[in-house]
């Protein structure tokens, strides 16, 4: 196992989704002086099994951790899981190399992670995407209401669909999944009670909490078959919630336009248009979580001194979630569409309208 700086081979583009403030964690840039006052600081991070380069919030997450060394001049160290099973033995050689605070990627490293939590209590950890039932005083975790920005995408995808057919599956049954497909329902809902239609989803029934899985976030080729089932049956917009496994969908809904379909896809975690730009030809939307600036923050926090255990809750008011530009496709929704999904995203912010999933955070 190594545990060196990758190389990053990140395109300028992307850097422009850390300009979304989190305004619950702000911090500013260290000074020259004090990053050399840094020098001795080691912040670490160990992926899922999806990989650094998955495109979405292993990828976003390991950018705020280089973002950390550039602008507090810190040491930084990773380890990249390759299965469920490199969990553990990823941590304990995080807590070899000596480690001040690391990151864990995902709800699937929840155990891993507690056990590290308590056999390093002098240690400081942060979890992305997952939070205990019961608090751990070195553990922060790193959470987001994704329902909400989901909301949105599923009311976009709504009035933009011409089959009046659209579709998400999920690559495992775990809260942080789910959470993106009951929001996504939810705004598919909101839009057929507004507008009198009945645009069917196909993927995830949110009263039976049941829908399709593709069993993990590495197999590309299940997310491929599940996206052609989805297309032959009508579906004409698809939400992947499932790593790189999203990639299949990308490439099924390219194959199926070639044929003569006119399919789009909705990206999850990271603005898909800069991240997976292989697919920005269909991309209509992305699902937000801004990973890379509360990674960043919570890193330049315990630099100074100032780790808290306390929740980091991304929402549409402090910016953690959103939906992305239309990018290529700004043409296709229409300015009324656009008008009322800026009204629903304010409704939201102010308390008007609730987005409730059985997965939401716990504030």
């Amino acid at each position: 196992m190594r545990f060196v700086s990758r190389k990053t081979g990140l395109a300028a583009a992307m850097i422009g989704i850390s300009a979304l403030t989190l305004s619950a964690c702000g911090a500013a840039p260290e000074e020259s002086g004090a990053k050399a006052e840094n020098s001795d600081y080691i912040g670490c991070i160990v992926s899922d099994s999806g990989g650094f380069d998955d495109q979405s919030f292993n990828e976003s997450s390991y950018r705020g951790l280089q973002n950390a060394k550039k602008d507090l001049g810190i040491q930084v160290r990773d380890a990249e899981s390759k299965q469920n099973s490199d969990f553990a033995r990823n941590l304990d050689g995080m807590m070899g190399a000596n480690c001040n605070l690391t990151v864990t990627v995902g709800f699937l490293l929840a155990d891993a992670t507690a056990d590290a939590a308590a056999k390093n209590p002098e240690k400081h950890f942060a979890i992305v995407d997952n939070q205990y039932k019961e608090p751990i005083k070195n553990v922060k975790p790193i959470i987001y209401d994704t329902a909400q920005a989901a909301y949105l995408a599923g009311y976009v995808a709504a009035a933009t669909s011409k089959t009046g057919t659209v579709a998400t599956f999920g690559g495992m049954k775990i809260p942080t999944v789910t959470i993106f497909m009951d929001g996504f329902a939810d705004g598919v809902a909101k839009y057929n009670e507004d507008k009198g239609k009945d645009v069917k989803l196909l993927g995830w029934d949110k009263k039976k909490q049941d829908g399709t899985f593709t069993g993990d976030f590495e197999k590309q080729d299940k997310g491929k078959q599940v996206t052609k089932n989805f297309i032959a049956a009508g579906a004409d917009v698809v939400m992947p919630v499932a790593g790189p496994v999203g990639k299949g969908a990308g490439a099924a809904i390219q194959e199926a336009n070639k044929a003569g379909s006119d399919a789009m896809l909705v990206w999850v975690d990271s603005d898909g248009f800069l991240t997976a730009p292989d697919y920005k030809d269909i991309m209509l939307t992305s699902v937000i979580k801004t990973m890379d600036k509360a990674v960043e923050d919570v890193i330049a926090a315990d630099v100074k001194g100032e780790f808290s255990a306390d929740p980091y809750v991304g929402t549409l008011e402090n910016t953690g979630v959103d939906i992305a530009p239309f990018h290529d496709f700004d043409s296709k929704v229409s300015e009324d569409t656009k008008k009322e999904v800026a009204a629903l995203k304010e409704a939201i912010i102010k308390g008007d309208l609730k987005v409730e999933s059985p997965a939401s955070p716990k504030k």
